[in-house]
Formats: C-alpha cells, structure tokens, sequence
C-alpha cells in the first residue's frame, strides 16, 4: 500500500510539475506575442523599437523631405512592408516614377492600409496608415496613372522597408 501511495504521489507531484511547464510556456509566449503586437505597444515602446526619424514619420506623423527618400528611385523587384510592423503594404510592381519626391504606387495590398481625412497644414488629404500598426505611411492623391487605378500613394520612404524578391 505504502508503495502504491508513493507512486501515486510521484504522479501526482509529475503532474503538477508539467501543469506548471504548461503554464510558464503559455505566459511566456504571450509576453513574446505582447512584445510584437501593436495593438499592445506604448509609445514608450515604439521609441525604443524605432530610430528617431522612423518615429517622427510612424508615429507623429511627420513627412521627410521631397527626393530625400532611399526608395524614391529605387526599382528593385519585391516588395514593400511597413517600417515598424513588417506588414506587407506594396508589391514593386506597382510602384513607378510619379516625380513628385517621394516613392509612389498605384495599388496597395488589399487591407493593408487605411484612409483617413487629414485636415493638417489647411489641406485636406486623406492620409495612408499601416492597417497593422496604424504607422503613418503617406497620403493617396487622385493624379495616378489613368492606364491603372488613376491613384498616387505618395509615402514616405523611412515609413517603408523593402523586401527583395527571392
């Protein structure tokens, strides 16, 4: 009997072992996905995870200077994901040279964006936001090419990184 007890015992103290395993597992992994999503993330966060013009754009909003960007004339083949999230926002086939200053594209992936009135500066524009992150990306303008959708998504380079193919 004495033995039967022990053994049960020893189950029962394996089970409560694994329990515990199972239960730090599952907390880390929810700190880890915390750390990542960014829905979670204070500001605090952004400026730790972001270079300082990367959160001047992102997150306040900024724009960097016309034809200062690194993807203002760069046509490789990939795509395009937002620069605090890794979102994939645009395929570089739908990016051409609009010469407005800034890197341009007629179509973004579907979702991957969204549009808000944007009254700053005494215009109105309807500014592009990472649908993820909500990151600040740029504005869309109706002066596209007429050939495709007729529409300028006019970002900010710092707000993208590119992925190339393969």
């Amino acid at each position: 009997m004495k033995k039967l007890l022990k053994a049960s015992g020893n189950l029962l103290l394996t089970k409560v072992f694994f329990i515990f395993l199972i239960l730090q597992l599952i907390a880390c992994k929810e700190q880890v996905a915390n750390a990542q999503n960014p829905e979670i993330m204070t500001e605090q966060d952004w400026k730790e995870k972001l270079t300082s013009e990367e959160y001047y754009i992102l997150r306040e909003k900024g724009t960097e200077r016309p034809f200062s960007g690194k993807y203002n004339d760069f046509f490789e083949k990939g795509h395009y994901v937002c620069a605090a999230c890794g979102t994939k926002l645009f395929e570089s086939s739908t990016k051409y040279n609009s010469s407005c200053g800034w890197p341009s594209f007629d179509e973004a992936i579907e979702g991957s964006v969204k549009f808000t009135k944007d009254t700053s500066h005494g215009m109105i524009r309807v500014e592009v936001t990472c649908a993820n992150c909500g990151g600040h990306l740029g504005h869309v303008f109706g002066d596209g090419p007429k050939e495709t959708t007729g529409v300028r998504y006019c970002m900010n380079s710092v707000s993208l990184k590119f992925v190339p193919e393969n």
